[in-house]
């Protein structure tokens, strides 16, 4: 492995342009972690913002669907401050979650700010604990384990769902039209995994998963997704790369953004038709009936995303070494 030398990047005679972005810090894991983290941040910040924005102009007997928002019907969908029939009867648990997410802004600005600032330009010259997720290029093990560690993350993410859903408080059932605890995950592997080739409700659909109409199967599928993750993650963070996928992927910064940016076009895609036709995981309540325009959103936010990996996934071909 070469360790990448920061009297290397950033001389007088390289001339960047303003659209680059983070591209300036292809080999500067320590200043890229930095805006890995203040971009986190940004995100928090947003969330934080718009929920307790849209707490503030929130009107109980108007549906959610008629007042344009756009986190609000999320909470509610996971069971915070509803009552019978998918009423608001406490505003307190949004604005609570506004108020968390806006000091993890902080937190998460604040660790930007000193990995651009404070911190070492290049991880592996910190030592101890953060050269563990310093990267070369050409090091596709400590790749791996850097992608291992996003898998674990994600996860617990998706187990973090299922705890809300199966031990505190439960989640809101459409079905019935209040909130429940999950007791009874469905767990089959047979009807879990059909539903990725459309099989669904004892016939075949082209919604595929879109089609589930029950939460049982819904956390039964983040259970296994939350676990594939986690086995996912330890795997690679423990196991190098075989030779046959080194020989298929191209391992570079532009080859790694186009992988991202096509499992989120993947995602959005996905959720179109969960957006569109799904009242389960969307009820009607908090989402209204018509939500064309909502789908509409998520495929145009795809299509971005698909000619980002596109566009990425070209210049890797053209810089593969």
């Amino acid at each position: 492995m070469t360790i990448a030398n920061i009297n290397d990047f950033g001389r007088d005679e390289v001339n960047f342009k303003w659209w680059v972005g983070n591209a300036r810090l292809t080999d500067l894991s320590g200043r890229l972690l930095g805006a890995h983290v203040a971009h986190a941040g940004l995100i928090m910040f947003w969330a934080g913002a718009t929920a307790i924005s849209e707490v503030t102009r929130f009107v109980p007997n108007v549906p959610m669907s008629e007042q344009n928002l756009t986190l609000l019907p999320h909470l509610a969908t996971l069971g915070w401050g509803l009552g019978a029939g998918g009423t608001v009867i406490d505003t307190y648990p949004y604005f609570a979650i506004g108020i968390l997410h806006l000091v993890a802004s902080a937190v998460l600005g604040a660790g930007g700010l000193f990995h651009v600032f404070r911190g070492p330009a290049i991880l592996h010259n910190a030592g101890g604990f953060a050269c563990l997720f310093h990267y070369e290029w050409n090091d596709a093990k400590k790749l791996g384990f850097i992608l291992g560690s996003h898998l674990i993350v994600l996860g617990l993410g998706a187990f973090l769902l299922v705890l809300k859903a199966m031990y505190f408080g439960g989640i809101y059932d459409s079905a019935i039209g209040q909130v429940r605890l999950i007791t009874s995950p469905n767990l089959s592997p047979t009807t879990i995994f059909g539903y990725l080739f459309g099989f669904a409700n004892g016939g075949w659909t082209i919604l595929g998963m879109a089609a589930v109409n029950n939460l049982e199967d819904v956390i039964g599928g983040h259970i296994w997704i939350g676990a594939m993750l986690i086995a996912g993650g330890v795997w690679h963070t423990r196991v190098e790369p075989f030779p046959w996928a080194k020989q298929l992927l191209i391992i570079n910064a532009d080859a790694l953004l186009g992988y991202s940016l096509g499992g989120l076009a993947f995602m959005a895609f996905v959720s179109c038709a969960f957006v569109g036709y799904n009242t389960t995981v969307y009820p009607v309540e908090f989402y209204g009936s018509d939500r064309i325009g909502l789908a509409n959103a998520q495929f145009f936010l795809g299509v971005i995303a698909l000619a980002g990996h596109i566009w990425h996934s070209y210049r890797a071909r053209l810089n593969r070494s």
